[in-house]
């Protein structure tokens, strides 16, 4: 890897910063969710680096499973959320949480949290990397948030822009001309 590939990128939260938010959301989903076994659900592709990190710090037996839904074309979102893989198990009756990168508009985590709640699971919540409450468009509701961002376009840490930098080891604000 080219190593000046990040340098055009700066940096809005450091590596740092976010193992030690990480592991905070962990330890209060461990605590919340005691003597039960939550169902992890992340929203891909973007949620996958932060899942993953999450899921090792809930000391708790949980399962793991993934939607992907798309609803960006570039920068911009499309307005139109699309479930291009919908949750192939049972979670009636089950407890459920949902793991996102970031709640900007809200219409992708609506969307999918109004798919969920209609299969039935006996409690459904939301753990969310990211979220930037001046975009709302719909008012979600999210029990775990781990940073409260400004209105920037955002990559690392699994979010991407056109499938690149979500390698990057943290989340950078991307500039104006990307390319």
């Amino acid at each position: 890897m080219d190593t000046d590939y990040p340098s055009n990128i700066p940096a809005l939260l450091t590596a740092e910063q976010l193992e030690r938010r990480v592991a905070e959301l962990g330890a209060q989903i461990a605590a919340d969710y005691r003597g039960r076994n939550p169902i992890l659900v992340g929203i891909l592709y973007s949620a996958m680096v932060f899942m993953a990190d999450l899921m090792r710090r809930i000391d708790l037996p949980l399962e793991a499973y993934a939607v992907t839904s798309s609803s960006y074309n570039g920068t911009e979102s499309t307005g139109i959320v699309r479930i291009t893989k919908p949750l192939d198990i049972d979670i009636a009756g089950h407890d459920v949480i949902v793991v996102e990168d970031i709640i900007d508009t809200g219409l992708t985590l609506s969307r999918v949290l109004e798919e969920l709640q209609a299969e039935g699971p006996s409690s459904l919540e939301v753990c969310a990397l990211l979220s930037k409450r001046s975009r709302r468009v719909v008012d979600v509701p999210a029990r775990y948030v781990g940073f409260e961002i400004p209105n920037e376009f955002v990559v690392g840490y699994g979010l991407d822009y056109n499938q690149q930098y979500r390698n990057l080891p943290f989340v950078g604000m991307l500039p104006q001309n990307p390319e």
